[in-house]
């Protein structure tokens, strides 16, 4: 069932055997990008299928007529699929065959639920010692929520995200990406790859426990260390930034632009460009400390010379001088911005348009050589 010569000899991970027990996001977008890499990646779906496949508008209709969401594809590229009843035993047998000579096992089911199927770790693992087994979770493998199943924006409210999102009056706010889900998918990536190296120090493979929430609770950062060192929460800031200014979201004759002159001589230039060097001694404004203190009139005072610029005049000017700067761009302009072109992020395999995964090697390349797969396509 496993193929005999890798999807593509130059990928970095050609050869690499994942058995992918996984639905909807976190844990197939792992598996999407392990295919990216390329690893042969088995999708297991149950006779229902991946239940985003059903999860439109919008919807993708492939070349022979079948129609599927955008949703599924999004995350499925790559991938090769049979279809296991569980409660069938002579399925579980295939899978746990499988399952014996696979590299990795990826599965996102409810902490404990695969063990009645002899799918859990424990098992298979006395059967193929170097196993790497990941399991994605809401709240992980301990711990008094662990049994809970875990959502997306139940997460993100749980993990201080929607603390710190939306305007300082407004309502807390999700984020506009699933967030949760797809950095734990990627750092499930990081667990996997990691667990691998040490298999090749030490011959045995192990248990990767990966949870939405610890995922989510990694990625607060800086944030977190403002809590940590001062015992405050950090306050929701809208565009504001808590530690920087002047930088934000600022108005121009024919729209709105994002403006990031991060330290002190960049802000400098910013002033120059817009015809206030009478500001450059100004001591409301000369440190970043000093500028944080006076936030609310500096950014008045630039907004009204902004206000007076084209949008795109001003940031090919602010690119001239080294200013970060950008436009705030709606998803059509992402794929039409000639920079995201030049680096071919955009891909289309099979007629099914996607998004390529953001690695660009000297020595390797990616494994861009199939659509997502339908139900038990590659069922024998």
């Amino acid at each position: 069932m496993w193929l005999d010569t890798p999807r593509n000899p130059k990928a970095p991970l050609a050869g690499l055997k994942v058995l992918e027990l996984a639905r909807v996001l976190a844990g197939p977008w792992a598996g999407q990008i392990l295919a990216d890499l390329g690893a042969d990646v088995i999708k297991v779906e149950s006779p229902d299928g991946d239940g985003t496949r059903k999860w439109g508008p919008p919807w993708i209709e492939r070349e022979n007529g079948d129609r599927e969401a955008a949703y599924y594809h999004a995350t499925n590229r790559g991938k090769r699929s049979i279809v296991a009843d569980f409660r069938d035993e002579s399925d579980l047998d295939r899978v746990r065959e499988l399952a014996g000579n696979a590299d990795v096992v990826l599965e996102n089911f409810k902490t404990g639920a695969l063990a009645k199927f002899g799918l859990d770790y424990d098992k298979l693992a006395k059967a193929n010692p170097r196993l790497v087994y990941c399991s994605i979770t809401g709240f992980g493998q301990t711990g008094p929520r662990a049994h809970e199943a875990g959502y997306d924006f139940v997460i993100q409210a749980m993990g201080g995200f929607m603390a710190l999102t939306g305007e300082p009056q407004g309502q807390p706010m999700k984020m506009g990406i699933s967030i949760s889900d797809l950095t734990c998918g990627l750092y499930s990536v990081i667990g996997i790859q990691a667990a691998l190296a040490m298999r090749e120090r030490t011959g045995r493979g192990q248990h990767v426990d990966m949870a939405l929430l610890d995922c989510s609770v990694g990625l607060l950062a800086s944030q977190a260390t403002h809590f940590l060192s001062t015992g405050e929460n950090p306050p929701r800031m809208g565009n504001e930034h808590a530690q920087v200014s002047a930088y934000g979201v600022f108005p121009t004759a024919d729209g709105e632009v994002v403006l990031a002159p991060a330290n002190d001589g960049l802000f400098r230039k910013l002033l120059t460009l817009l015809g206030r060097d009478d500001l450059l001694g100004d001591l409301r404004f000369a440190t970043n400390e000093a500028r944080l203190a006076n936030r609310t009139e500096l950014d008045e005072i630039i907004a009204a010379e902004t206000a007076k610029w084209e949008s795109a005049e001003l940031l090919s000017d602010c690119a001239e001088d080294g200013i970060p700067a950008g436009p705030i761009n709606a998803i059509d302009a992402v794929f039409a911005d000639p920079q995201v072109q030049a680096r071919q992020m955009q891909i289309e395999l099979g007629g099914i348009p996607g998004v390529r995964s953001p690695f660009t090697f000297s020595e390797a390349e990616l494994a861009l050589d199939a659509p997502s797969p339908r139900k038990g396509e590659h069922d024998v």
